[in-house]
């Protein structure tokens, strides 16, 4: 039988990269081996920034498969090579090595839905009175717009076996967020691209646009889009330690201007400091703290068992390049770590919540990622309140 199977791709445009497609026709079941049945295919790279227009042949090499249950049309999510065979330089997911399921990782993506390309926020189009930001997160009622497309956004995910978690109405008008949970710095990354795929393509038969730029709304008091990275490693989970968690946070600040550049274009415009995030000249990280560089959910501030949330990525950013920025770090932490230990080797890093008996489940902790928004949006919660001075960290933050 002939199944319709639609090529998915990042092109070379900077800062970040667009998603591109295109569909081909395969003879097989449904049911067959995708790996064995579709094949790589050629492109024109000199079309998406990825070759010259004199030696322009670009080629898809699938790497994972989204079907339903049926099969009706496959997408195949794809790394780009060169006409030599060689991952592409605008291969990020290739830059990011060897899978590590260990490593779990949860995205918040937020986004704005336009009326139309380069056209007005939804709900903005009217010149109607506009309620100001504060009834909008997780709200119902005539003040919410967009909630249609998040819906059928969600369960195309879910139907096409993207992990995703939730939606719900964001804190803006014309806002919402979804949250994907995965095991894995890659898989977590494909899926992410893959949701934000189905979303603007659903966006296109309403004949809106999804904005995915981190600060669309300059003026007026209202929050920019984040991409909120929550994850873990199996130490983080299973181990911790303060002592440990501090190595983390003493690399991150270290690391933070690096950490910047890979997150997201104008993201300058988001952090400020205020509108529940930090200011991006600065580092910090605070016990459910919203307005902190990381956050360290109040479980894990109890037992030092668990995750972080990373709250700097911007709403555009390349996960590949967050993942990368993370995972290295991560490394960095441990060895950091290690000689702490080495160097003081009395520490005590036993220090457990009673709650919890010392000890967190896996499952205790993805239910954390799940499920922890316990906080009212109020002034405080806008503004930064975290646990440690702030470092002024001196870069470019025009530098994109």
């Amino acid at each position: 039988m002939k199944i319709l199977v639609e090529y998915v791709w990042l092109d070379g445009y900077k800062p970040e990269p667009n998603l591109r497609s295109k569909i081909r026709v395969v003879n097989m079941n449904f049911k067959d081996d995708y790996e064995d049945k579709v094949p790589d295919w050629g492109f024109d790279g000199s079309s998406t920034m990825q070759a010259e227009g004199y030696s322009s042949d670009c080629y898809l090499k699938p790497i994972k498969f989204y079907s339903t249950q049926f099969g009706e049309r496959v997408y195949a999510f794809c790394e780009v090579y060169d006409k030599n065979g060689n991952p592409h330089e605008t291969n990020d997911r290739h830059k990011l090595g060897e899978e590590d399921s260990d490593l779990w990782v949860g995205f918040e993506q937020e986004y704005f839905i336009r009326s139309g390309h380069n056209k007005p926020i939804l709900g903005f189009e009217n010149n109607g009175i506009i309620d100001a930001q504060g009834k909008y997160y997780c709200g119902v009622g005539g003040q919410i717009v967009g909630r249609e497309l998040s819906e059928k956004h969600l369960i195309m995910c879910l139907n096409y076996g993207i992990k995703v978690e939730g939606t719900n109405a964001e804190v803006a008008l014309g806002q919402w967020e979804y949250q994907i949970f995965s095991k894995g710095k890659k898989d977590a990354s494909d899926d992410l691209w893959m949701s934000r795929y189905f979303l603007f393509k659903l966006a296109e038969s309403y004949g809106y646009q999804i904005e995915l730029h981190p600060k669309p709304i300059t003026s007026g008091g209202w929050n920019g889009s984040g991409l909120h990275t929550n994850f873990s490693n199996k130490r983080m989970r299973e181990e911790g330690g303060e002592e440990y968690f501090k190595s983390i946070f003493r690399v991150f600040e270290s690391n933070a201007k690096s950490h910047i550049e890979n997150y997201g274009s104008d993201n300058h415009l988001r952090l400020t400091g205020k509108y529940e995030t930090q200011s991006i000249d600065k580092f910090s990280w605070g016990i459910s703290d919203r307005g902190a560089s990381i956050r360290v959910p109040k479980s894990v501030g109890e037992t030092w068992k668990g995750y972080l949330e990373d709250r700097r990525p911007a709403s555009n950013a390349n996960p590949y390049k967050i993942m990368y920025s993370i995972a290295t770090s991560l490394d960095l932490a441990e060895e950091l770590d290690n000689t702490l230990h080495n160097m003081y080797n009395d520490i005590d890093v036993t220090k457990t919540s009673e709650k919890f008996n010392g000890i967190l489940s896996n499952e205790d902790i993805v239910k954390d990622y799940l499920n922890d928004d316990d906080y009212k949006l109020t002034d405080e919660f806008m503004e930064s309140k975290a646990n440690i001075k702030t470092e002024v960290i001196n870069f470019n933050i025009n530098h994109k």
